[in-house]
């Protein structure tokens, strides 16, 4: 297959599986945030050095190309495993040990756990370790599950005894709480089934299901555990996950949703404090998705910008419905890079964090950030961190206007 045959393919620029095959058989299966993006990529002169030689043997040895869309990047993840799995493409297993690959298995104790295996398991394989562990990551926050042995589970209680301290885990929202008895067997297992039912490639039943449970819990007056059906069917509905999916040609490229979110902290010597999120995508700032955080982590009259960066950031990523963003921009230097860093780390997001050095008159005086994402993204990050200073400080003026009027 060359080429001028790829060029005459009308390749929609969405996220999906393709296969390149050779008459009947199936040569290679992948995944793609852009189908037309990746597949061009391998009709790039570099892909020998980028890819490999047995690509580009796979590449000349293909005389047709197949595809199918999905509406996220892990919808793609999880059937590009199906269809390996079905297929068993050569290309796709030349350079690995068939038990080198991850497979996720649900087990069958009372309370499930969610594991990744290597070399077998129910679902997979998964090519990419990385990709995976980060599509668990994701699940995990939409449908929190719990990692404990059958020996750690608690039995469930309706009120908690004094003095029960639960996992790190359940205090960030990713453990239900079996280590202290929180949640009941069979609100749990609904919980596996829908994992079980996304992995089996069927979201569109996973939404219904949230939907009904929606609509019954209202009518009950349960409006609590409506909203949070609600907040999952948005989360599940608007995922944002192009972070499964690394550029294969090691290249960082524009034009493709690059989101870059900036966020800074105003207040007058600790009162009146606040934080705002600010947005750049693709080097244009987009207005509609700015945010303001009235800042609760500290007592006014006490100055502790740190603490306050963190407060505003982790209530920004409780915010799932949100497109989460490539990389995040702080006001500040190597300490609020780091703190940003760890909590982002303490939440299982792998995004890049840049900050922005001033110097004695507030003005930029070093990006502080991986060198390749300096070169590329440089104006933008200034840009961001700019809109997000000017934010900051008009949003806090208002705030401070408010109080002193009380």
């Amino acid at each position: 297959m060359d080429a001028q045959a790829c060029t005459s393919l009308r390749i929609p620029a969405k996220a999906g599986v393709y296969l390149f095959k050779k008459g009947r058989e199936i040569l290679y299966v992948g995944k793609a945030t852009s189908l037309k993006s990746r597949v061009r990529s391998y009709f790039d002169p570099r892909l020998v050095d980028t890819r490999g030689s047995h690509l580009v043997q796979m590449v000349a040895e293909a005389d047709a190309l197949e595809w199918d869309t999905t509406a996220s990047v892990l919808e793609a993840l999880i059937l590009e495993a199906k269809l390996i799995k079905k297929f068993l493409p050569r290309y796709n297993t030349l350079s690995k040990d068939d038990k080198s690959f991850l497979y996720v298995t649900i087990t069958h104790d009372s309370y499930p756990q969610v594991l990744l295996e290597r070399g077998y398991g129910t679902y997979g394989p998964f090519t990419s370790a990385s990709s995976i562990r980060e599509a668990l990551r994701i699940i995990r926050r939409i449908f929190p599950f719990s990692t404990h042995p059958p020996q750690k589970i608690a039995p469930f209680r309706k009120v908690q005894p004094s003095g029960t301290r639960p996992c790190f885990e359940y205090q960030i929202g990713l453990c239900p709480g079996t280590c202290v008895g929180a949640v009941e067997q069979r609100e749990y297992r609904k919980t596996i089934n829908k994992i079980r039912l996304l992995f089996e490639g069927k979201k569109a039943r996973v939404l219904a299901t949230l939907k009904k449970e929606m609509l019954m819990a209202s009518k009950a007056q349960e409006f609590e555990k409506a909203a949070h059906c609600k907040q999952q069917i948005d989360a599940l509905t608007h995922i944002r996950d192009i972070s499964l999916i690394k550029d294969e040609s090691g290249d960082l490229r524009r034009g493709s949703g690059y989101r870059i979110e900036g966020y800074d902290i105003a207040h007058h010597r600790g009162a009146s404090t606040v934080g705002v999120m600010t947005v750049v995508e693709d080097g244009q700032v987009a207005k509609q998705w700015y945010r303001k955080f009235t800042v609760k982590s500290t007592l006014p009259g006490t100055v502790h910008d740190i603490e306050h960066l963190r407060e505003v950031l982790r209530r920004r990523l409780v915010h799932l419905e949100w497109p989460l963003p490539q990389m995040i921009v702080v006001d500040g230097g190597l300490p609020q890079k780091q703190a940003a860093e760890s909590l982002l780390a303490e939440k299982g997001f792998a995004i890049t964090v840049a900050a922005v050095l001033k110097d004695d008159r507030h003005k930029p005086k070093e990006i502080l950030v991986e060198k390749k994402y300096a070169l590329k993204y440089g104006k933008d990050i200034l840009l961001v961190n700019g809109e997000a200073h000017r934010f900051a400080v008009t949003f806090h003026r208002k705030v401070a206007r408010k109080q002193l009027l009380r």
